[in-house]
């Protein structure tokens, strides 16, 4: 039993590792006056920002913690510890997105200093910035579940297979109730804040002004700056720590319904999704030393992505391997099969049943890790630039503003076929090889490498305001030129990083709906009865309203912010000639008073919807609901990401120029205008709906998992709490003695 103890003791080594890569960036050369005072601006409206944010989301955090213990108390197969296993997955979400904010407003200053020596050393600052955010989040979440899994079982005197690891399973969702929560305020609310930010600096700034982007005379420009880290940092941060809690959950749920010989008690099933999550930190921080350029390495986005494709491939290496002998190590050799696989009070299987093996399991999860690659490389091929689908988007810019935007839709809505066949072949796949359980796992699998996935993404807007400080603090173009490199690097970064959380969604929220179906004690979804289809279809449409309510507000706030820049170019003498001081504190309240306004409606449809279709209509049309929602949201996450992502690398392009029909274009030219415009339309797709797809579906299947056991007994269904007969177990071992003949 000792072996769950290594579960949170990987979670304290991530936490040493950010400390100490934190300490080497603190250490680092900040620049001169004119940039630390930049960056002082930038770190100081960050931080204004997250002190607004988790002060409105303590309120929330307590409403929702005393309902949950209300519903704890009253709840035979709960407790009221769920309560607090959901106050320490919000804290522990909010310290995410803390800590990604706080490292990044060191590192952003630092890695532009470092660009005024070489490529090499400005990508060795911010990848470092990166990696401190990726173990940071890593190292929280696997620290607060192992910890509060070993605790709550204590408490409970839990053992496999009894109502009292129903009961801790129960409660330790709470703890991913926790986490999801905080993560889809914190994407919405930084989604918009930075996009209300870069829509009005872009609008006015680059486009009426034609002044360049980031520069010092933009009274948005340290507003846009700030967005950079509380949308792409803080927010990313919390929302991949709910992905990552998430999935090593539903995992966790569902091993528990399987009755397992082994040499840890019947824990084994539960407790290897941890473990997958402890060892993939660890070969995370071994694959972050292979991410390294040469200090004679030429300019080029080329050289950049390679380095990061090395980390990212010796993280997934290292993981599959370690992966598979851990599952050789802990799961039985005989095949095992999940409780509900019996049909009640008989000895029969139910159609479609899976007997769970080792080598069942190891496949599940090398097909998961095998879909997070492909959906990497997939995205990457349709927001890289170079590739055709970017390039016809740089063609399309060319006949103007029109023809760029139906260019960028274009590629967003192709660039979800291949995707989506990859990824219906990962749930196939996976079920094929160890059932629900192996759709589960899979998906733990996958997100074994969130640290080291986290540290690529968290990089780009680190390496974005450098090149922002770079342009402020006026230093020579050489400099803005390798820290726009690595920004362009970093937007794909971005995109793939948001198609992997976007796969991993789907398998996570598939698991946690099997898992709602078992515990809500429903046999299934009969979308053949019409309160089921009418659920089908509600469902389907929340993330469109939920999309139009996160684009809507970023348009509502640009416009904002497109008022107060033109006020102030036209009231303040000497701006546009560097004279006068624009009132950057001006700005940078109206993104912070926005962000905070509006990210409230979209966060309460996510959370009051799934409990609105259980306790009116019943677990099935709540099933039925989930399952639209998860297919709808799965795409709209797909489209927006890739065509935003597609929209951003196609203006970044002409900063080098780009030949269209035998003609080189550059920026400010026509073309380059129109590609302006479709980056501000891209600008909410890629950063503030898109992404956020992946956090409401799963915070959906969360909600519902955890009101299945009231609606169990409200609706009558089933009893979930009921044990497990001697006679079921008889019949398991009889049929594991036939295997093995």
């Amino acid at each position: 039993m000792n072996i769950v103890y290594l579960v949170p003791c990987f979670g304290l080594l991530a936490l040493l590792f950010t400390a100490i890569r934190s300490a080497w960036v603190s250490r680092q050369d900040a620049g001169n006056e004119k940039m630390q005072e930049i960056a002082k601006y930038i770190a100081e409206g960050a931080m204004a920002f997250l002190k607004a944010e988790y002060k409105i989301l303590t309120y929330f955090v307590i409403i929702a913690a005393l309902l949950l213990a209300y519903m704890g108390a009253s709840h035979k197969n709960s407790d009221w510890t769920i309560a607090l296993a959901f106050i320490v997955g919000a804290v522990f979400s909010a310290t995410a997105g803390f800590i990604g904010m706080k490292i990044a407003t060191k590192a952003n200053v630092r890695t532009a200093q470092a660009a005024r020596s070489s490529l090499a050393q400005a990508l060795k600052v911010s990848f470092t910035g990166g990696s401190v955010m990726g173990m940071g989040v890593a190292g929280l979440a696997v620290l607060g579940l192992g910890s509060l899994f070993i605790l709550l079982k204590t408490y409970f005197g839990a053992e496999a297979n009894t109502d009292q690891m129903i009961k801790t399973i129960e409660v330790l969702t709470g703890f991913s109730l926790g986490a999801e929560s905080i993560a889809l305020f914190a994407r919405v609310g930084g989604g918009i804040y930075t996009k209300a930010a870069d829509v009005g600096a872009d609008l006015v700034g680059k486009v009426e002004a034609g002044i360049p982007e980031d520069d010092p005379r933009n009274p948005a420009t340290i507003a846009d700056n700030v967005g950079d880290n509380v949308g792409d940092v803080a927010g990313m941060g919390a929302d991949l720590f709910g992905s990552y809690v998430a999935t090593v959950l539903a995992t966790m749920v569902l091993g528990s319904e399987i009755i397992s010989h082994d040499k840890f008690g019947g824990l084994a099933p539960i407790i290897l999704p941890m473990l997958i999550a402890g060892m993939g930190i660890v070969f995370s921080i071994i694959a972050t030393m292979f991410v390294r350029i040469s200090d004679t390495a030429g300019l080029s986005t080329s050289v950049v992505q390679r380095a990061l494709n090395m980390g990212n491939w010796g993280s997934i290496v290292l993981s599959a391997i370690a992966s598979a002998t851990l599952v050789y190590y802990i799961m039985p050799a005989d095949a095992i099969y999940l409780k509900r696989d019996f049909i009640a009070g008989t000895d029969q299987l139910k159609d479609g049943a899976k007997a769970i093996t080792q080598n069942g399991v190891v496949g599940a999860i090398f097909v998961g890790l095998a879909v997070g690659t492909l959906m990497s490389i997939i995205t990457e091929y349709y927001t890289a630039m170079g590739k055709r689908p970017v390039m016809s988007i740089i063609r399309q810019s060319s006949t103007g503003h029109a023809t760029n935007v139906i260019g960028g839709l274009a590629v967003g809505m192709e660039s979800t076929f291949l995707p989506i066949l990859v990824l219906a072949s990962g749930i196939y796949g996976s079920f094929y090889f160890a059932g629900l359980y192996g759709v589960a796992i899979a998906a733990a699998g996958m997100m074994a490498t969130t640290a080291m996935q986290l540290a690529i993404d968290a990089f780009g807007p680190i390496a974005d305001n450098a090149g922002g400080i770079a342009e402020m603090s006026e230093l020579p173009k050489d400099v803005r030129e390798k820290t726009d490199i690595l920004d362009a690097v970093g937007n794909t970064t971005a995109a793939t990083g948001k198609g992997f959380a976007i796969a991993s969604a789907a398998l996570t929220s598939l698991a946690l709906f099997a898992a709602f179906v078992g515990v809500a004690g429903i046999s299934g979804i009969d979308i053949y009865k019409a309160d089921v289809l009418a659920g089908l279809f509600v469902g389907g449409m929340i993330p469109f309203i939920f999309s139009s309510l996160a684009i809507r507000a970023v348009g509502e706030a640009a416009m904002s912010m497109v008022e107060e820049v033109r006020r102030q170019f036209k009231e303040i003498p000497g701006i546009m000639e560097g004279t006068g001081k624009p009132e950057y504190d001006k700005c940078v309240a109206i993104s912070t008073q926005a962000s905070i306004k509006k990210m409230m409606l979209p966060g309460a449809i996510a959370l009051l919807s799934p409990l609105i279709m259980g306790f009116v209509f019943g677990p099935e049309v709540l099933g039925g609901f989930l399952a639209g929602a998860t297919v709808s949201g799965v795409l709209m996450g797909m489209f927006q990401n890739n065509a935003g992502g597609a929209w951003d690398n196609a203006k970044k392009s002409f900063e080098k120029g780009v030949d269209i029909n035998g003609i080189t274009y550059y920026k400010k030219s026509e073309p380059h205008k129109a590609s302006v415009t479709g980056d501000t339309v891209g600008d909410p797709f890629k950063d503030t709906s898109g992404p956020s797809m992946n956090i409401l579906i799963k915070l959906m299947s969360i909600v519902s998992l955890v009101i299945a056991p009231t609606l169990a007994e409200l609706f009558h269904t089933i009893k979930v709490e009921e044990k497990t007969t001697v006679k079921t177990e008889q019949v398991i071992q009889a049929k594991v003695v036939a295997l093995k003949k």
